[in-house]
């Protein structure tokens, strides 16, 4: 049996199992069989993405069934396996492996524990599905599938008002850059007339500079083509527009932020787009849309995160931001730099997301960081696991030397950027260079306010709440620190590995990985399964030093101003804000986009349907369908009720009416 298929088919069958089974199986049950799965998958994924790094493995096809046959439409459910797919096969497993053991932890104490780890195991099949798609509908049954999931493990703790609204607007939102990505998938099949993937990419260079009829005009066809199933990455990939979804999806619980909304299903995006970069190239204009959106995006999403204090959203506008970058890259001709960043940026991202979850777990589920501080003589482990993250996230290291995840892949995009040497790349390079000053800065802020100064948790009502539980539960206990007697405790071991192997991926996948993912003369890594210009690799390399020294430059400005507003002289953010508020007062509230939506989108919305409801539903249909045979029928009945007498003469007379009309009718006709 090939690997690929128990790759791909062991997550499903652990999440039937543990689904069906729930607690009938019991906690511990389903949780091995869930966490086995994943372990297995990951051992199966390494050595095939270890394959291609070594130049010993090569493109190949494993079909499954025959799926659809109708008139010109014909694809099979198969497996594509290649460069693309093993990196993502990588990424996908073992975040998701090492999820399912830190939910161990952390689910322990919550009684649906066999629901949640079937539903991060189904989460698992639909992403598998995705990234080893050969045709774009089973890519689209993929995409469709993490959007399931992804509302199920958002509104996990459904009771929860807020978590349940947050499902429904990620639900939402995804349908509407889904409708641009099934527009895209129909006008792909009309042009090509094939659904398969390996077929489109070949035809799609010839395809350039034709026209298509769309919206009562002509147009480029592959642009077209192009933005449509980009408005579709904007969508799964959280860029500016359809973002709104992202922040509110940190209700669920932190391991599913960790593996969804920071590692997995909002790279899928940036996925296909790599997937259909010759698509994509055919058309400058769809390359320039998507640097500007990714670029536009990296900035409004870093600014909201200097100002947030709820530690989960300061990494999920982190997200988006990062996911900015990658379609940069992706914009200006380097999927490569683009799948590196995705590849780094899972490691350090579910690692930011995870020691989070460490953090609220030890604060006993406070998530703002005004009541944290001097945490990490407390919880150490998880103070150093999330100090890799940040040095990894904001991109520390030397120039031509060594470096973090993130000095490699992200300076290897703005490298690619400034190579470009066209107006959208500048665009890109620019807002990449301020975003990583304001990455630099709220990375070193989240940091600073956890760990360092005076505890600030007699101010928490969680830990208030925990520490009365234990006086009436224990007695009297005294503490130090002015806490009223509360002691953060490390987590349990079952969260701490998943942390220490991913504080590894932090620190070395970037040194690892980085000739092969961007150098030029690798031709036997990428096999073709992304284009790139082999030239703007070269002109990567003879950058400008101070394009090369930039990223370190506003990496150790943003630390020195994070560690004066906040070391030095606590007071002075507060002061900065109040001489700024109405720009403070935009940003903090994400700059006004759910507002805005509200005001557009959800009130006329409501308005439209209330009126449907009362006119159309109440007013028509109920009055003339329903409630209208219902008074017909009552009425009827009300007037057959007054012949019905109980008189024997009254049914006499009748009788000799009817007969007498019977006669009549005869003697005429």
């Amino acid at each position: 049996m090939d690997p690929i298929l128990l790759i791909v088919f062991l997550p499903l069958l652990a999440a039937i199992i543990g689904g069906l089974g729930n607690r009938a199986l019991g906690n511990t049950a389903v949780k091995t069989l869930t966490t086995g799965a994943l372990f297995l998958a990951c051992g199966l994924s390494w050595p095939i993405f270890l394959g291609f790094v070594a130049g010993l493995s090569h493109e190949y096809t494993v079909s499954v069934l025959q799926w659809v046959q109708s008139g010109s439409l014909k694809f099979d459910w198969a497996f594509r396996v290649d460069t693309l797919t093993a990196i993502m096969l990588v990424v996908v497993t073992t975040v998701s492996a090492l999820v399912h053991l830190y939910s161990w932890g952390y689910m322990d104490e919550d009684p649906d524990q066999p629901r949640f780890f079937a539903y991060l195991s189904l989460f698992t099949f639909a992403m598998l599905m995705l990234v080893t798609a050969d045709n774009l509908v089973q890519m689209f049954f993929g995409w469709e599938g993490v959007g399931l999931a992804s509302y199920l493990l958002i509104g996990f703790w459904f009771k929860k008002p807020s978590a349940s609204a947050a499902a429904i607007k990620a639900f939402v939102v995804n349908r509407v850059g889904d409708l641009g990505f099934m527009l895209g998938i129909f006008g792909t099949f009309l042009v090509f007339n094939t659904v398969s993937i390996p077929e489109i990419l070949v035809r799609a260079p010839a395809m350039a500079g034709s026209t298509i009829h769309f919206l009562g005009g002509e147009w480029d066809t592959m642009t077209i083509l192009s933005i449509l199933l980009f408005i579709g990455a904007m969508g799964k990939s959280a860029q500016l527009g359809l973002h709104t979804w992202l922040p509110d999806a940190m209700e669920g619980p932190t391991p599913v932020s960790a593996l969804i909304h920071a590692a997995t299903m909002v790279t899928a995006g940036v996925f296909m787009v790599c997937r259909l970069s010759p698509m994509f190239q055919t058309s400058p204009v769809a390359m320039d849309v998507v640097t500007y959106v990714g670029a536009a995006t990296l900035l409004f999403a870093a600014t909201i995160g200097t100002t947030q204090w709820d530690i989960k959203r300061v990494i999920a506008y982190s997200t988006c931001s990062q996911l900015g970058y990658m379609f940069v890259a992706a914009g200006v001709g380097a999927p490569g730099a683009a799948m590196f960043h995705l590849f780094t940026h899972a490691f350090f991202k579910a690692l930011l997301f995870l020691g989070a979850g460490s953090v609220i777990h030890a604060m006993h589920h406070e998530q703002d960081m005004r009541f944290y501080g001097g945490l990490r003589k407390h919880i150490p482990l998880t103070f150093w696991a999330m100090m890799a993250g940040t040095l990894a996230i904001t991109g520390v290291g030397i120039v031509d030397v060594v470096g973090l995840a993130g000095f490699y892949s992200k300076d290897s995009i703005l490298e690619a950027a400034y190579a470009s040497h066209s107006v959208a790349g500048s665009f890109g390079f620019w807002m990449g260079i301020i975003a990583a000053l304001l990455t630099s800065f709220y990375s070193w802020r989240l940091m600073f306010l956890t760990f360092w100064g005076k505890p600030r948790w007699d101010q928490s009502e969680h830990v208030q709440r925990a520490v009365h539980d234990h006086h009436h539960g224990h007695g009297h206990a005294h503490g130090a620190d002015g806490t009223a007697g509360y002691h953060p405790h490390e987590s349990p071991l079952s969260m701490l590995i998943p942390l220490g192997l991913l504080s590894l991926g932090a620190v070395i996948s970037g040194f690892l990985f980085h000739h092969e993912f961007i150098s030029a003369g690798t031709g036997y890594f990428w096999q073709g399964s992304v284009t790139f210009s082999e030239e703007l690799i070269h002109r990567m390399h003879g950058v400008p030093t101070w394009v090369k020294w930039a990223p370190f430059g506003v990496m150790i400005t943003g630390l020195g101003i994070a560690w004066y507003g906040y070391i030095a002289n606590p007071g002075f953010p507060a002061k900065f804000a109040g001489a700024i508020k109405p720009i403070y007062t935009f940003v903090y509230n994400k700059w006004f986009f759910d507002e805005l939506y509200d005001r557009i989108f959800v009130r006329p919305g409501f308005w439209l349907g209330d009126k449907f409801w009362k006119l159309g539903d109440i007013g028509v249909i109920d009055r003339f369908g329903p409630n209208g045979s219902a008074w017909v029928v009552a009425q009827g009945s009300r007037l057959a009720s007054k012949l019905q007498t109980g008189f024997l003469y009254s049914y006499a007379l009748v009788m000799l009416l009817g007969l007498t009309a019977a006669i009549t009718w005869v003697l005429v006709h």
